[in-house]
Parts: C-alpha cells; structure tokens; sequence
C-alpha cells in the first residue's frame, strides 16, 4: 500500500458522530527520513474521520509525530483520542501503574527506556502505535530519540539485506539487556520498570528479522534492546550480527530527537520505529503517559509470522478484529 495517497478509515476504529468541522492540519517535516510536527489540531476522542484519517497518514509517512500544546489532554482524553487509532492494549503485559490502559512512566534519574528498543517486541502481537503525552518535563535534559527502521532496512547493501531477510531472533523480557545497553548508567531503577515485576511473567518470542509493515508493505528492521539471540547462531555470533545490524538503525541521519514541553504528545508507529528516552536530567522530575494501540504478529518477507515460545499475550491485547 502506498503511504501517498490517504487512508480510508479502518474498520477496527470505532466510528463517532461528530459536527465538529475538519481542522486545517498542518504538517511539517523535521527530519530528512523521520519526523513532522502537526499542528492547528486538538487532539480528542471527537476529531473527525476525515482528521483521524489524515494524521495516520502523516504518522505511516513520517513514523513519529508531534503536537504541541494539548494541555486539555487528561489520562481519560488521551484514552478517547487513541481508540480512534484503534483498539487497546492494557498498560503492559507485566507492569502495573494503577491504570487498565495508561503506563505511566515517571524518574528521578536514570530510565529503563533509555536504550534503543520498539515496545514490548517479546510478545508475539508487537504494539502497533504509541501515543505518549508531556506530563511533567524537566527543565534540561529527558528528551526523546526516535530511529527509522524502513529507512535502515533500505539503505543495508544487498548482502545485509539477504542475511537480515533469512535471521529470526528470540526476543525476550527475561534477559539481562542492560548488561549490553549503550548506557552506562542502566544500573539505576525508576519508579516503573523495577526489574522484578518487569520480568514477573517471563515472556519470549521468534521474530523475523525483517517484518513486512501491514499498512504499507515498507520492510522494517525488527530489533532492539529485547533481542536475545538470532535462531542457529550462538551468543558470538549473535552479538557481532546484532551490533552489525543495529547501527544502522541507530546511525544519527536516521533518526530525530524531540526536546519536550508539559503538554506535548508524541505518536509513533512501533512497527517501523525505535526510540531511545535519554537519561540526562539529573535529579529533575519527569513524567509522561503512554496508550497504546494493539498490534498484529509481525510477518516475514517469506510470509512467516512470529511464534509463541514462551508466556500468553492475550491478556494484554487481542488479535481479534485488529488494524493490522
């Protein structure tokens, strides 16, 4: 499918009678291969189709989007506003923040984001869109870096991309990650993602190394801070394969860094994207909330999906009548 033309709404999308008129949505591009800012929009639960419509195409386009200013946005809007995407997921498959579908990610110091990763590949149905709101941002520091997965996918020479296209790799929530992750400081926990509950209900999952995106047919690099190792290679070889691949996703042309403002929103497309939460705010308060819109099982460029190797993802979201 071609991300040219606009998207007719999805039928998974629950439709809503509204008068309120089109809004002029602007959209402005920040980076060469990833990002736009949106803007004369405000965002809610009663924006029209045909607006709906248009920021999906401006988010599959650009795989991150940002608009400024929706103050208004409390956890029950943002809640309306992202079923329009499509349907939910809960929170997360293990953390609990008090809220059935808001993850709310707060710190003092240090961040377990803050290594490159698309959220929550160690189950088989990988979230499809994030939708992240500017809660309480710090003074200096915290902003947010996202990385283009087609685009890398794209620009690999021929051989990268025979080797990528043939490699499944074992995702998982129970694996010491940190010990790899590019920070040196992911011995701090936060407030969230204490590292027991994290890894309470153990999850692990084969994924095709290139996924083939659901919407628009673009190969996207599936990888990031949950990859344990690639099927039929061994820790070594795993690891040299893995930083191989993963600077590319993480090489600075293709990606754009978001310096945040209370009231911002964020949506990304998690199947084409990685993002990193940089930790660099010292001892400042930050805060922000995710929803998160379900996704499919990713599928490979031979037509095979992911499988279950260990641990039930559906409690966290359901396959049934899904956008993708």
């Amino acid at each position: 499918m071609s991300i040219d033309t606009p998207l007719a709404p999805s039928r998974a999308r629950t439709a809503r009678v509204t008068n309120r008129p089109a809004p002029e949505l602007g959209v402005t591009r920040i980076g060469g291969r990833i990002g736009a800012e949106l803007s004369g929009v405000r965002l809610g639960a009663d924006l029209p189709e045909e607006t709906i419509a248009r920021i999906r195409h401006a988010l599959l386009a650009h795989k991150v989007v940002f608009v400024r200013g929706q103050h208004h946005l409390d956890d029950e809007a943002q809640i309306g506003f992202a079923e329009r995407l499509g349907p939910l997921t809960t929170a997360h498959p293990t953390v609990n923040t008090g809220s059935a579908r808001v993850l709310a990610v707060a710190a003092k110091q240090g961040m377990a984001a803050n290594s490159w990763h698309t959220d929550v590949t160690f189950v088989d149905r990988v979230p499809a869109i994030s939708v992240l709101r500017g809660v309480a941002i710090p003074a200096y520091g915290g902003t947010t870096t996202w990385a283009n997965t087609a685009s890398a996918y794209q620009a690999l020479p021929e051989p990268l991309r025979v080797l990528a296209e043939s490699l499944r790799a074992v995702h998982t929530n129970d694996y010491d990650y940190a010990a790899t992750a590019e920070s040196p400081e992911r011995g701090e926990e936060d407030d969230v993602f204490d590292r027991r509950e994290f890894g309470k209900v153990p999850f692990r999952t084969e994924h095709p190394v290139v996924a083939v995106h659901p919407e628009t047919g673009e190969r996207c690099l599936l990888l990031g801070h949950f990859v344990e190792r690639f099927v039929g290679l061994n820790t070594a070889e795993s690891h040299a394969v893995f930083t191989l691949l993963q600077q590319r996703v993480t090489a600075l042309e293709n990606t754009v860094r978001w310096t945040w403002r209370e009231g911002d929103v964020a949506l990304w497309d998690n199947r084409a994207t990685q993002h990193y939460a940089v930790a660099d705010f010292d001892d400042q308060y930050r805060e922000v909330r995710r929803i998160t819109v379900a996704g499919g099982v990713p599928v490979g460029v031979d037509g095979r999906p992911g499988r279950v190797l260990e641990g039930d993802a559906s409690a966290y979201a359901s396959l049934d009548d899904l956008i993708s």
